[in-house]
């Protein structure tokens, strides 16, 4: 069975750079299942790349393999890493992309050697790419390098409980404008409120609770709550964005 390889870059489409990275991947391990995850990530926003690849990586089966390329500091001193984790290998920069992934569980991580042929600007194809396909054809993450056991992690917003409340913050905005926090849904009651900046909202159920161009909050498909603008985008609307303070209180209100 061939193995399942997943891409996540901000390279975009326009340009012939995500098609090197697939021929140089293919050419090693042309059985390989290669699955674009996106390569919309904004350029160079680790953060959003990080969390987009904590989100995705456990739909897929143990055994796949995924490559994480958002490195605006490609070609520095930067490490290039493979980490393996419950059973799925990773191979990305180690600039904090892979904090979300750090937080599973146990991880094997090793620095990767660079080849002295490698572009000091396209590590994507170079050092990536032939790493995910030795691991695609059955190597082990623990014989491709160095052990290395401080990688880069992201600041993460804690969860802070004042009363009944519980403060998080948005840790992502979607192609959509909605408004990702780290709230989780066992902390926040349907009909409990949720603050953000000026706007006290009711958590619904989804979009449709609310009239056209009202903000609404709920529980998002991730098991947190998310805050949209129903038919607009929330972080135009509510003048919000990534880092943004959200509270939500156990105490329920009425509609």
């Amino acid at each position: 069975m061939s193995a399942i390889v997943t891409l996540l870059t901000d390279f975009g489409t326009a340009d012939g750079y995500v098609a090197e990275m697939k021929g140089a991947l293919m050419r090693l391990a042309p059985g390989a299942t290669v699955v674009d995850v996106t390569h919309d990530i904004p350029p160079g926003d680790v953060a959003a790349g990080a969390y987009v690849l904590g989100r995705v990586w456990s739909a897929f089966p143990e055994g796949a393999v995924h490559i994480a390329v958002v490195d605006p500091g490609v070609g520095t001193a930067r490490r290039p890493l493979a980490v393996e984790v419950e059973g799925h290998r990773f191979v990305a920069p180690d600039n904090g992309l892979l904090s979300w992934v750090l937080d599973a569980s146990r991880a094997t991580i090793v620095s990767l050697p660079t080849p002295p042929s490698a572009s000091s600007t396209f590590h994507g194809r170079d050092v990536f790419a032939p790493v995910a396909a030795r691991l695609a054809l059955g190597a082990r993450v623990a014989e491709l390098g160095a052990e290395t056991p401080d990688p880069v992690r992201l600041p993460r917003p804690p969860l802070v409980r004042e009363g009944d409340d519980v403060i998080g913050a948005v840790v992502h905005v979607d192609r959509f404008g909605t408004l990702i926090t780290n709230l989780p849904a066992a902390r926040v009651a349907t009909g409990a409120a949720v603050r953000i900046g000026p706007y006290d909202l009711v958590l619904r159920s989804t979009f449709g609770d609310v009239p056209s161009g009202d903000p609404v909050a709920f529980i998002g498909s991730g098991g947190t709550v998310e805050i949209a603008v129903r038919d607009a985008r929330a972080d135009t609307a509510l003048g919000a964005s990534r880092g943004v303070k959200v509270r939500a209180t156990a105490r329920v209100l009425k509609s």
